[in-house]
């Protein structure tokens, strides 16, 4: 098999991405380090009502058995959709295994052919890929560029789809979403918000940026990540009840997977009872985040946008490449904190960066020496 041309093919272009510093390995999490990494931004996923939550759920069944439309349904899993429905002021909310998987299976089963989707070109390749697959046409515009999206819209036909995030996952800033509201409302378009590095952090409970400004009837829909702050994993399309009952219908991903099993679903209903009660942690992580942001933009070299939020990237002004990208965080972390690299293909060749993530657990001493650490490099 060695020899076969698809052998070598394969073999190729894993030598490519070896000789450009970018090819992805796994690796296990090193114990004990201090965390700037893990999208667990309010530390729910070692919360301790969570954790009495799944241990009464192991006297279910260890697997939900099939999918939703076959033997998976559960009345636990009805609930959280009317519950998540009510606290997103939303008419309905439809449960899929992963925030990707809800990306893709609204994006490939809703735009049909002779559709056009404009999508942020910083947009999330869940996003990306379900556009391949739905047949319509699509067009990206420029980062939050608001002119350019109009621009493009001359070139639009059909239903027009608006793909934006509320908080991008590279770069940390947000988009512009009242613009972009007010734009969809007067030219008929159905902006489409993925809420996956929003939700559970903005409004007074947590009920993210959509809802925090009072843009519900302005939005098509909403994708609400649980692998963030909610701690979990799975993700729900939030909109109205048609698009609930057409998604049911249509999208692939949903009808064709096996159902969340009891297990995750008793996490995320004890997740979101604590969301409304957590404002303290999330004020502090708000208020960390911008700590970050202050103490290395005074470190030379090192340059932090600001108009990042939580998720922060760190980039050099020296532009080192990926490699000595990856140097600088195997640094850090052997000195005790979990820092990563991102580089190309992930982000485009020449932006690579360290992407530092706060947490409400996190504290001023831990990013004074993480400081003082990259200002000694």
């Amino acid at each position: 098999m060695s020899t076969s041309p698809l052998y070598q093919r394969l073999a190729r272009h894993l030598a490519q991405r070896e000789a450009e510093g970018t090819r992805r390995r796994l690796t296990l999490p090193a114990a004990g380090l201090v965390d700037f990494s893990s999208n667990d931004y309010l530390g729910l996923s070692r919360h301790p009502a969570v954790h009495r939550a799944l241990l009464a759920a192991t006297q279910q069944a260890a697997g939900s058995s099939g999918s939703r439309l076959l033997t998976g349904n559960s009345a636990a899993a009805e609930a959280l959709e009317t519950h998540l429905a009510h606290f997103h002021r939303a008419e309905a909310a439809l449960l899929f295994n992963s925030g990707y998987a809800a990306n893709l299976g609204f994006f490939a089963a809703v735009p049909r052919r002779g559709d056009t989707i404009l999508y942020d070109e910083a947009s999330h390749a869940s996003v990306k890929d379900g556009i391949r697959a739905s047949f319509a046409t699509a067009f990206s515009f420029r980062h939050n560029d608001l002119a350019d999206l109009e621009r493009k819209l001359s070139r639009a036909s059909g239903a027009v789809f608006v793909a934006v995030e509320a908080l991008y996952s590279m770069d940390g800033d947000t988009a512009p979403l009242p613009e972009l509201a007010a734009l969809c409302r007067a030219r008929g378009l159905h902006l489409v918000v993925d809420e996956a590095h929003t939700n559970g952090l903005y409004g007074l409970a947590g009920e993210g940026v959509v809802a925090a400004l009072g843009l519900e009837n302005d939005v098509f829909a909403r994708i609400l990540t649980f692998g963030k702050a909610l701690g979990s994993q799975g993700a729900a399309v939030a909109g109205p009840a048609l698009l609930r009952d057409y998604l049911l219908n249509f999208s692939r991903p949903f009808i064709y997977t096996t159902a969340l099993p009891p297990l995750t679903v008793a996490g995320l209903t004890a997740a979101y009872q604590l969301l409304p009660g957590l404002q303290a942690e999330r004020q502090r992580l708000f208020a960390l985040s911008d700590y970050l942001k202050t103490r290395l933009n005074a470190v030379p070299g090192l340059h932090v946008p600001p108009q990042s939020h939580v998720i922060h990237p760190v980039f050099f002004t020296h532009s080192p490449g990926p490699a000595a990208v990856r140097q600088v965080a195997a640094t850090a972390q052997q000195a005790g904190f979990d820092v990563r690299p991102i580089v190309a293909p992930t982000v485009p060749a020449g932006t690579e960066r360290l992407r530092l993530i706060v947490h409400s657990f996190n504290t001023e001493a831990e990013i004074d020496g993480l400081a003082a650490l990259e200002a000694a490099l």
